[in-house]
């Protein structure tokens, strides 16, 4: 079963989240704030907006980065679903998460997903280890599915994007032909693979602390 974090909605905007967040960088010698949501809710938007505003306090190291090789999608036969849940190095993911958690080294190096080749590139995000809070955001952070389950219990606070179903597809669609999809091709895998993790993205909403449904989360 999904954890229960006892849900908040926030209608706000985006100076009450950015405060929030100062509050987890002030509240110890490192915090991990989780930001979950289906593709094209606005996390990645609400994350680079968080760790804009707040400077050297925080770093932002995306899920993302956990990507599968497309190389290994294909020997894999998963090309097709990139996006999906199996198609992550979870374990990896979690791994680093707990060497943040933990802050006993100089710098922690993270991977970074380049959408414009569609593949992560290693070492490519530096985490000092004064950085007083940690911002991971991803699909899967509140999934109960082994390894990811073990994320939500390292999370300080987890926070769950929910812009609403109609939007949410029109910037997912957007964001697909911004990075060289046609049109067809965009509006199919978002209501294709996407909607399917999306769908299973949902079913984990009511573990986070705080589900956001504010519309425009932009700096």
């Amino acid at each position: 079963m999904i954890q229960r974090r006892q849900a908040k909605i926030y209608e706000g905007g985006l100076p009450g989240l950015i405060e929030r967040a100062r509050s987890l960088a002030r509240s110890g010698p490192r915090s991990l704030l989780g930001i979950c949501g289906a593709p094209g809710s606005g996390k990645s938007t609400l994350a680079e907006s968080l760790v804009a505003a707040l400077g050297a306090q925080a770093a932002l190291v995306p899920m993302d980065g956990f990507h599968l090789s497309n190389s290994e999608l294909i020997r894999l036969g998963r090309r097709d679903r990139k996006g999906a849940i199996d198609t992550f190095d979870a374990s990896g993911y979690v791994a680093l998460l707990r060497r943040l958690q933990a802050a006993d080294e100089p710098v922690v190096y993270a991977p970074e997903f380049r959408r414009e080749i569609e593949e992560a590139i290693a070492g490519a995000i530096a985490v000092p280890r004064d950085v007083p809070l940690i911002v991971t955001e991803g699909n899967y952070l509140l999934s109960n599915a082994e390894p990811w389950c073990a994320i939500g219990p390292m999370l300080d606070e987890a926070w769950y994007v929910d812009p609403g179903e109609g939007l949410r597809l029109e910037r997912l669609i957007a964001r697909h032909i911004a990075f060289g999809k046609g049109a067809d091709f965009a509006r199919s895998w978002s209501l294709g693979p996407d909607q399917r993790n999306a769908e299973l993205i949902a079913a984990t909403r009511a573990a986070a602390d705080l589900v956001i449904m504010a519309q425009d989360l932009r700096a």
